[in-house]
């Protein structure tokens, strides 16, 4: 290779690395802080760029997107002197590359103690049980303290989560006791709860019922009093009646009988011969041993005897004709259109059969004594009836 070949190529790689130094390229949602012979000239926006060559020199290539990083557990010591790893991720974004090159060394380590330093502070005035059950507060007291803190590196914390929280194991033990144990303690409750509450019901349901079967049997006796009531009514104006038409009948038979007796003019054999039939009626029974014969008794037998045809004509007392009187009077046919009528309502019309029975839960209503008939008054048409031998019309 000769001289000027060899010269030619060293031209050309100095141009090109003349042409790489002066030329780059920034991506988007990057920014790139240049510096100018050692010292900050600008920064560098997405796009191509020129740079002057051997002068200025990309110092930090700055990412603009939010960034998550997570922390690894820190020891912690709450109110009640409980040592917890605490794990948190905090949510950021560099808002100037220029602050977050030259204003921290490392943002990322500088952010990582001031969360710890932060969290201890935080959670120290906290107990376990506010630590574990306070993340909201927590999450905004760290956002406040690094916002504030970061803003001169060029950073803004949107957020600040915390991840887990982990007590010492024998504590995690003794909630999980207490966990069941409260758990436990809520399932009793509300199974005792449930047993009253079924109690309770149970009660109102056997006590609803009783008051039901009471008022019912209540009810039924009232009934069965009303219609025993009505019945003795009823059996009482039917036994009324039938003794009123008995002595009626009894009367009518009396008359009757009487008026036979009087048209037929007896005589004294007739009388003996009915006192002769009476006789065997007297000494019936078991009870009598012995019998007195009255003294009018031998008048009787010769009042017999005569008729017998003992007096010494033969003639019986079945031979003798009726007498004038008697045998050419006619006898009288007796009404009996008025025997059977009664003086009672019709059943229909009778107060017991317009009794409307109600519902169980009213009261039974108060039936009215029926009307009793005026017995004054048939006693004394009877009277009337059997004085004057002849029957009154109605």
């Amino acid at each position: 290779m000769t001289p000027a070949l060899i010269a030619l190529v060293v031209v050309a790689l100095l141009i090109i690395v003349v042409v790489a130094k002066s030329v780059t390229i920034v991506p988007q949602a990057q920014a790139k802080v240049v510096e100018r012979l050692g010292r900050y000239s600008r920064t560098l926006s997405p796009g191509l760029s020129l740079l002057a060559p051997f002068i200025d020199r990309v110092r930090a290539t700055i990412d603009l997107r939010e960034q998550v990083v997570s922390f690894p557990p820190q020891p912690v010591i709450t109110a009640d002197n409980l040592q917890v790893g605490i794990d948190t991720v905090v949510y950021f974004q560099v808002t100037d590359p220029r602050l977050a090159t030259y204003g921290i060394a490392n943002y990322i380590t500088g952010m990582e103690q001031l969360t710890t330093t932060t969290l201890r502070n935080v959670v120290g005035g906290l107990n376990l049980e506010g630590a574990l059950t306070g993340r909201d507060g927590i999450n905004s007291q760290l956002r406040e303290v690094l916002d504030g803190t970061t803003g001169p590196w060029g950073l803004r914390v949107a957020r600040v989560e915390i991840k887990a929280i982990d007590p010492p194991p024998s504590i995690q033990d003794s909630m999980e006791k207490q966990m069941r144990a409260d758990r436990d303690k809520r399932a009793m409750i509300l199974q005792a709860e449930g047993q009253r509450q079924s109690a309770i019901t149970t009660a109102e349901g056997e006590k609803a019922s009783a008051i039901l079967s009471a008022e019912g049997r209540k009810q039924a006796a009232i009934l069965e009093a009303e219609a025993e009531r009505q019945s003795r009514i009823l059996r009482a104006e039917g036994e009324r009646a039938a003794l009123f038409l008995q002595a009626q009948g009894q009367a009518k038979s009396i008359e009757t009988v009487f008026q036979a007796i009087h048209d037929g003019k007896p005589d004294q054999g007739l009388l003996a011969y009915q006192y002769l039939q009476t006789l065997p009626q007297i000494a019936q029974g078991d009870a009598n041993k012995m019998w007195i014969v009255p003294s009018e008794f031998s008048k009787a037998l010769e009042g017999l005897a005569k008729l017998g045809g003992a007096d010494g004509d033969g003639r019986s007392w079945m031979d003798v004709g009726p007498s004038g009187d008697g045998a050419g009077r006619p006898t009288a046919e007796m009404d009996t259109s008025g025997w059977f009528e009664s003086a009672l309502p019709p059943a229909a019309d009778q107060p017991e059969a317009k009794i409307e029975l109600t519902s169980i839960a009213d009261t039974a209503p108060a039936v009215p004594a029926p009307e009793m008939p005026d017995t004054t008054s048939l006693a004394r048409a009877a009277e009337e009836e059997t004085a004057d031998g002849e029957p009154q019309p109605r």
